[in-house]
């Protein structure tokens, strides 16, 4: 399913499903993966999540008609694109977050057992946003499924390694947030210095691996 909405005068909003799973992610990757190796002049910026692609565009190049049409014709092919093999990135973890205890007790579980879990399973970054560089990563075990804290914590550490919902993922830098913190990394996940910016990419798979 396809659905094409105005976001506003210079933008319009695919969606290219209605749930949060593989099938509508690899969509949505495809869609974006086209628009990058054949723009559409006027285009200026693309912002995928998790079932949807918000495309930007110059309104004195382009309008929402055109720029409708042309993706639509994008979407005829993508059953005829192939993806290559993800990247693969592999991001130490020690696990001794404030809420690995809290949150193995929720679970009537050890904290042994949450690490066990978390690291074992392979994750694919659905998106990056919320705040550069904090990707959201898809593939948590059902076990660990955990809500966010009912009152956020005014300042989470870089480097932090939490649970949120259905999704767990690595807080580029200090910043307020309200998912459970089980772990930290020292792997530097956003660099303003580099090209890529962010260590993280749409489409990558991640691995967590636990060290002392």
């Amino acid at each position: 399913m396809t659905v094409f909405r105005y976001a506003s005068d210079q933008s319009l909003m695919v969606y290219l499903g209605e749930t949060i799973d593989l099938a509508t992610h690899r969509r949505v990757l495809k869609l974006l993966r086209m628009l990058e190796a054949e723009p559409i002049p006027g285009v200026r910026n693309l912002h995928p999540a998790y079932h949807s692609l918000l495309i930007v565009f110059d309104p004195l190049d382009q309008d929402h008609a055109n720029i409708e049409r042309t993706v639509a014709g994008y979407i005829d092919r993508l059953e005829s694109i192939d993806l290559p093999a993800p990247r693969v990135v592999e991001i130490p973890v020690r696990y001794d977050g404030p809420d690995l205890n809290d949150l193995a007790a929720l679970h009537h579980i050890t904290p042994e057992r949450v690490v066990e879990l978390h690291s074992s399973a392979s994750y694919i970054v659905y998106f990056v946003g919320f705040v550069p560089g904090f990707a959201y990563l898809g593939g948590l075990p059902p076990e660990l499924a955990t809500p966010r804290l009912e009152t956020p914590r005014k300042r989470v550490p870089k480097g932090s390694v939490a649970i949120g919902g259905t999704h767990t993922g690595v807080y580029p830098f200090e910043t307020p947030g309200g998912w459970r913190l089980i772990g930290k990394t020292t792997v530097e996940i956003f660099d303003p210095a580099s090209q890529e910016l962010s260590r993280l990419a749409i489409g990558d798979v991640v691995k967590f691996i636990p060290v002392p």
